[in-house]
């Protein structure tokens, strides 16, 4: 799941869960900053479990290839 924040930065993990408020907990999560230019491509910070403040969130992301990770919680595999 990709979520992107208010103030730019931008934070990729796996959905945990979200309360009441709308805040989301991401475990694996790694965090991405807002680049001034377009041609740098920044390592990315890990981590690892984060809780985003529901009023923080601009727009939150399903990646395709996460639809298909069968080592998520409730694979029957």
């Amino acid at each position: 799941m990709r979520i992107r924040m208010t103030d730019g930065r931008t934070l990729v993990g796996l959905f945990l869960c979200t309360d009441r408020d709308c805040n989301v907990i991401l475990g694996s999560a790694q965090e991405f900053l807002k680049s001034t230019d377009t041609f740098s491509q920044s390592e990315p910070r890990v981590l690892g479990l984060a809780m985003i403040p529901g009023h923080h969130v601009v727009s939150i992301e399903v990646e395709a290839d996460s639809l298909d990770d069968t080592q998520g919680f409730g694979a029957n595999h």
